[in-house]
C-alpha cells in the first residue's frame, strides 16, 4: 500500500481509459493545474455503450445529483430527463405505479454524440487542456497515473436493443426471473428513441431466450413499438477490493469493481472514485483510505441488498413492488435502504460470501460464440502494465 507523500507533478499524469471515472479524474487534476494525458483504446468516447440509455441515480445523497456534480466542478451539460414516475410489473403482469415527488434518477445517454454524458465530460476535459489520445493503448505506466479501463469480469449482463419509436417518454420495468434471472427487465424511452433490455445476474448462456421473453412481455403489457432496432449489450463487474491499487496506481470505476451491486447504477460511484483518485495524487493522501471512507459503506450495503434480493424470488418481488408503490417518499425510502445499519452490518459477511458464489461461469461453451458476457471485457488486453 503506497505511503502518503507530497507530489510535485512535474510530468504529465497518465490515465488509462476515457470513461466517466477516467475523465472525472482528468478534470479534477486539470482544475488543479496538472498536465494530464488520457489514453483510450477505442476510436471515440463511450464506444462500448453505443448510445445506450441509462439511469443516473439520485437517491444515495440528500442533495440532487446534478447539484453534487456541479459542486465538484464537473459539467452537467448533457441531456438529463428527470424521472419521477414509472410503472413496474410483477411476474403475473400486475401493474405497480411508482411515484415520487423528487427525481429518482435522471435518464441520460451514454456513448459518443451530442447530448451524451460521455461527450460532455470529454468536452470539459479538453477545454481544460487534457490531452486525449484515441485508438491508443497505454502499454506501460511508470510515472503517476490512474487505471480506469472498465470491467474485468461479467457479474451481470444487460442485453437487448436500441431502437426508434413513437412511444411517449417514460420508464417501465418487470421483476420476473423468467425474463431476467435475479435481475429485472427494463424499457426506457426518451425523445423518440428507446432501450429495452434484460438485466440478468445469472443464466447468461440463455440470454437470447430471456431477451425474447422480455420483448414479448413489453409488447403485451405496454405496447412496445420498435423501429430500426439494433442489438446491444453490456456487462457489469461488482467487487469490493481489499485495496484499489495496482502497484502504486489507483484503480477506479468498474476496473476496481466499484458498482451498485443491487441494481447496477454505477455512474456516480465511477465518477466519485475517479475524483478521489485524483485527489489522492494531488494531496498525497492514501487512495484506499479515501474511497473506503467515502464509498465503501454504500457499497457494503448494496451487497447486502443484492443478497437479500436474490433470495426473494418472484413472489417476493411482488411484495416489494406493492410496498414501493405505496411509498409517499420513495426517494427517501431508497436512500435509507442504502445507508449502513446494525442489521445490515451483521448480515454483511453472509452477503459477501453469497455474492462471491453467484458467478459460476468462468468460460463459455457456446459454439460460434457471440454472447455478451464473453464480449464484455473479460480479458485483460486493455490493461496497461503497472511499473512501481
Amino acid at each position: 500500500m503506497p505511503d502518503e507523500k507530497n507530489n510535485t507533478h512535474d510530468t504529465p499524469v497518465e490515465i488509462a481509459g476515457a470513461g466517466p471515472a477516467g475523465l472525472a479524474a482528468a478534470i479534477t487534476l486539470a482544475h488543479a493545474g496538472c498536465q494530464v494525458i488520457v489514453y483510450e483504446t477505442h476510436k471515440e468516447v463511450g464506444h462500448r455503450f453505443g448510445n445506450d440509455f441509462q439511469g443516473l441515480e439520485n437517491w444515495t445523497t440528500k442533495e440532487d445529483v446534478l447539484s453534487v456534480l456541479e459542486g465538484q466542478g464537473l459539467t452537467t451539460d448533457f441531456d438529463a430527463v428527470p424521472c419521477h414516475n414509472g410503472v413496474f410489473f410483477d411476474f403475473i403482469g400486475k401493474r405497480h405505479e411508482i411515484k415520487s415527488d423528487e427525481t429518482l434518477f435522471y435518464l441520460v445517454e451514454r456513448g459518443p454524440g451530442s447530448g451524451t454524458l460521455d461527450s460532455a465530460l470529454l468536452r470539459q476535459a479538453q477545454s481544460l487542456g487534457v490531452d486525449v489520445h484515441f485508438n491508443s493503448r497505454l502499454s506501460q505506466m511508470s510515472g503517476e497515473g490512474i487505471l480506469a479501463v472498465g470491467p474485468r469480469a461479467a457479474d451481470a449482463i444487460a442485453v437487448g436493443y436500441h431502437f426508434e419509436t413513437d412511444m411517449a417518454d417514460g420508464f417501465w420495468a418487470i421483476c420476473d426471473n423468467e425474463l431476467a434471472p435475479k435481475g429485472y427487465a427494463y424499457l426506457l424511452v426518451m425523445k423518440g428513441r428507446g432501450t429495452v433490455k434484460s438485466c440478468m445476474f445469472s443464466g447468461f448462456k440463455q440470454e437470447k431466450l430471456y431477451v425474447q421473453r422480455t420483448l414479448e412481455a413489453f409488447q403485451r403489457l405496454v405496447g412496445l413499438e420498435m423501429k430500426n432496432s439494433k442489438p446491444h449489450g453490456g456487462s457489469g463487474n461488482f467487487h469490493i477490493p481489499h485495496s484499489a491499487y495496482s502497484g502504486s496506481h489507483p484503480l477506479v470505476g468498474e476496473q476496481a469493481g466499484f458498482q451498485d451491486t443491487l441494481w447496477g447504477f454505477g455512474m456516480r460511484l465511477a465518477i466519485s472514485s475517479g475524483m478521489l483518485a485524483a485527489q489522492s495524487l494531488l494531496n498525497g493522501k492514501n487512495y484506499d483510505t479515501l474511497w473506503q471512507q467515502a464509498l465503501k459503506p454504500q457499497m457494503d450495503t448494496s451487497v447486502v441488498n443484492r443478497a437479500l434480493y436474490s433470495l426473494m424470488g418472484n413472489r417476493g418481488y411482488s411484495w416489494c413492488l406493492r410496498s414501493l408503490s405505496n411509498k409517499t417518499d420513495l426517494r427517501g425510502s431508497l436512500q435509507r435502504q442504502y445507508q449502513p445499519s446494525l442489521p445490515k452490518r451483521l448480515l454483511a459477511p453472509w452477503a459477501r460470501h453469497r455474492h462471491e458464489s453467484q458467478r459460476k461461469d468462468v468460460s463459455c461453451d457456446h459454439i460460434d460464440c457471440h454472447c455478451i458476457w464473453c464480449r464484455g471485457g473479460c480479458c485483460d488486453d486493455n490493461l496497461p502494465e503497472s511499473k512501481s
